[in-house]
């Protein structure tokens, strides 16, 4: 018979549980009472808890358990999440465990340093309503590179550096000695200087790079290319690599008689995707042939190295920096008219419903019939046929709308997730400087190809878990419970009804959204049911794809842009015995760490890609400092409200101090400001004009003046708040007390409130 020890596992973590102020081997010991060879057997408790990860260590003798942070500890803050919340994870021995924190202002001292992404503080953290939440007590700030992108400027005492970034908070004293050749206006890469002892008052630095100048038209996408280390030059062996291709050997199939062709941008450099469709008695077959790059970027090549590297292409408004040389990526797997190509097919037969009967994968060889762009084919289908387009008018493009028609009552019926957000462009003129911002434009051809890609993206991820092959999904999570719990209190502000009970469904969202369209709650609603979702990410295991509401996806159509499709090829050559280039067993076992990388590098693009559209925009809006616009609430902080210009789409900031004299409070449910006493309210998605005081294109930042007055609140809301604000507490409960006050202005901390996911 076993002889039960004291303590034991169980003992343990129950202690811990209970108090969880309790996390050394000594107070442990304490609050277990525990004596001589007790203390013994609890060090080897704590050993192999920690083993096998029920605890994290957090200090030297100090534990945790794994999925609850301690309650005072360092917190690394890594990302901003929709809302433009400041989200962080426990630090440990190990690095970063537990659930996310929110940084919930700073414990003690308003007016203490806050921290940014990136950096570390030692915080008070506690739990309310299922969201953890962390109160900074010091700021440990933690980069992740010492060097300094911003703009050169010559000052009395010699020049500086000051940041193109508006969180970044350091500016550099360059000496005569150090500047290495910038002048005023320069762009400059600048390092800190090493110094033999403790420095004190200015920070100087040394000027390794001029990247450019400050009147140049293209400054704004340089600036976000070297902020984010985006890499621009490719190594020579890479590109000897893409101008001498040489494809690896395969069977293929002969698709050169099907009239598969191109439907892209206007000014598309490459082709990467080509459709086709035929109608059958009952049904539709439809064929979606893609670039096969896995031919010439095979496993450990300089270009596979290069490409997995860089995760993906990043789509600035003036440029593209590709994941594949153009010498590649728009010649041999650019799918030309009438040039033979290789490619990676699949065909998938449909019935009149568009609902999925059958689909094949082919490596094929492919001749595309035409080049069309996408208002070129939609014009054909709408009466004003031209050119190619009216040549295939009958024998191509009919049948691929036939095809459409039938999987749209598909994809109705699915419901994926219907958030009509407007997208606009910035147009360029020969010169490279900014002529004007238009809306794009949505065409039925535009949905389409998007739907096309969808089906055949879906057929990928199907054939390769039949196969019980190792790939890369992509997912997007269903929203978190605290999402949906802060949805449901600010829908309830309004006055709309949401049961959190159940697992949220896109039906739902897309029931709501239809209800509300054309009224008062339109955008308010639209924009708090984008921040409600989860951001899209690439994972090795399958979570689904609630946006478009599929139980399996994976990225197949773009392998001349997007890692992952490339990891997807190359699992369907070797799960299909397509040939000898498949993925290899070493890559195979490191598809979570790929996984990982090509989201950081997608994340950092789109980074990159908003800090540049940021930095035109203010350029286009330079010399309108005093003119008013109107514009639309989209965001509602405790420092201020962020403003979408109608228009340009250009978002501002107005500062809460410089509305107005009264005293005004955040309600963070309702995503609304009120003035204490009047109750009068600024809400999110409220239509106002403003003014526009100033502008920093360095930063791409947009300083407003409010000039519309705030809305009454409903009655039954105003009461609330007066008793709420009588009392000295949150009008809500959720989201901790309601955040006060009258912040500066800060042009280079403005924070960011708009988060979109890609699909």
């Amino acid at each position: 018979m076993a002889v039960m020890t004291f303590p034991d596992r169980q003992t343990v973590l129950d202690f811990l549980r209970e108090n969880p102020s309790a996390t050394t081997k000594q107070e442990i010991a304490r609050g277990l009472k525990l004596k001589g060879k007790e203390r013994t057997i609890l060090r080897e408790i704590l050993k192999e808890m920690e083993g096998d990860g029920t605890l994290e260590r957090t200090g030297k003798r100090a534990w945790a358990q794994a999925d609850r942070p301690p309650p005072t500890g360092v917190v690394e803050f890594t990302h901003l999440d929709d809302d433009g919340e400041l989200i962080g994870k426990s630090v440990g021995d190990n690095g970063l465990f537990g659930p996310e924190i929110r940084y919930a202002g700073p414990s003690g001292k308003p007016k203490a340093k806050a921290p940014a992404v990136g950096d570390r503080a030692l915080c008070k953290i506690s739990e309310r309503d299922g969201e953890w939440l962390a109160r900074a007590i010091t700021v440990f700030e933690k980069r992740l590179s010492d060097k300094l992108v911003g703009l050169y400027s010559q000052t009395q005492r010699g020049g500086k550096v000051v940041p193109s970034s508006r969180k970044e908070k350091r500016e550099f004293v360059i000496q005569e000695a150090d500047r290495n050749g910038a002048e005023e206006g320069d762009l400059v890469i600048a390092e800190p200087k090493p110094v033999g002892r403790r420095q004190y008052g200015p920070a100087f630095g040394i000027v390794t790079e001029v990247i450019g100048h400050i009147t140049d038209p293209r400054s704004a996408s340089l600036l976000a290319i070297h902020a984010h280390d985006i890499p621009t030059e490719f190594p020579e062996d890479a590109l000897e690599q893409a101008r001498d291709p040489k494809p690896a050997a395969a069977e293929r199939e002969d698709l050169t008689a099907v009239q598969l062709i191109t439907i892209d941008p206007h000014d598309a450099r490459d082709h990467d995707d080509a459709v086709w469709a035929e109608q059958l008695d009952d049904g539709w077959r439809v064929i979606v042939a893609i670039a096969d790059v896995a031919a010439y970027v095979t496993e450990g090549s300089p270009l596979d190295k290069e490409a997995l590297k860089r995760g993906n292409s990043t789509y600035f408004p003036d440029r593209v920096v590709p994941m594949l040389p153009f010498e590649l990526s728009a010649d041999e797997c650019s799918l030309r008219e009438n040039e033979l190509r290789r490619c990676m097919a699949v065909e998938m037969v449909f019935d009149k419903s568009g609902t999925k009967r059958s689909h094949r994968f082919i490596r094929g060889m492919m001749k595309s019939a035409a080049k069309l762009s996408y208002e070129e084919a939609q014009a054909a289908i709408d009466g004003k046929p031209g050119g190619k387009a009216e040549e295939l008018l009958d024998s191509v493009l009919k049948p691929l709308w036939g095809a459409y028609a039938a999987l749209t009552k598909a994809r109705d019926k699915r419901s994926p997730l219907d958030l009509d957000l407007p997208e606009r462009r910035i147009v360029f003129d020969e010169e490279g400087e900014v002529q004007g911002i238009v809306a794009k434009e949505r065409l039925d051809a535009h949905r389409l190809i998007e739907e096309f890609m969808i089906q055949a993206n879906v057929a990928a991820a199907e054939s390769l878990e039949k196969a019980n092959s190792p790939l890369v999904y992509r997912v997007h999570d269903v929203p978190s419970d605290a999402k949906i719990a802060a949805f449901a209190d600010f829908l309830q502000t309004i006055d709309i009804k949401w049961h959190i009970g159940e697992r949220p469904q896109t039906q739902r969202f897309n029931k709501l959204l239809q209800d509300i369209r054309g009224g008062v709650y339109d955008e308010m609603v639209t924009q708090m049911v984008l921040r409600s979702q989860a951001q899209a990410i690439y994972s090795e295991e399958n979570l689904g794809h609630f946006g478009l509401n599929l139980a399996k996806y994976a990225h197949f159509t773009s392998p001349i842009r997007r890692y992952a499709d490339l990891i997807v090829h190359r699992a369907l050559i070797r799960a299909l015995k397509l040939g000898p280039d498949g993925l290899s067993d070493q890559n195979a076992v490191r598809l979570e760490e790929i996984a990982e990388h090509i989201s950081t590098t997608e994340r950092r693009s789109m980074a990159a890609e908003r800090e540049a559209t940021d930095r035109y925009l203010a350029i286009f809006l330079a010399d309108r400092v005093g003119a008013e616009f109107e514009g639309r609430i989209m965001g509602v902080t405790g420092s201020g409200l962020f403003v979408a210009l109608a228009g340009s789409g250009a978002d501002g900031f107005v500062p809460i101090s410089s509305i107005s004299d009264d005293y005004w409070v955040l309600d963070q449910a309702a995503m609304e400001i009120y003035a204490r006493g009047s109750g009068k309210t600024y809400s999110m998605g409220q239509t106002v004009r403003v003014r526009l005081k100033e502008v920093t294109p360095l930063q791409g930042g947009l300083l407003l003046e409010m000039l519309s007055e705030p809305q009454p609140a409903p009655k039954g809301r105003a009461e609330a708040r007066k008793a709420a604000d009588a009392g000295g507490r949150s009008p809500r409960g959720r989201g901790g007390p309601p955040r006060r006050g009258k912040p500066k202005f800060n042009k280079k901390t403005l924070p960011k409130h708009k988060r979109k996911s890609r699909k």
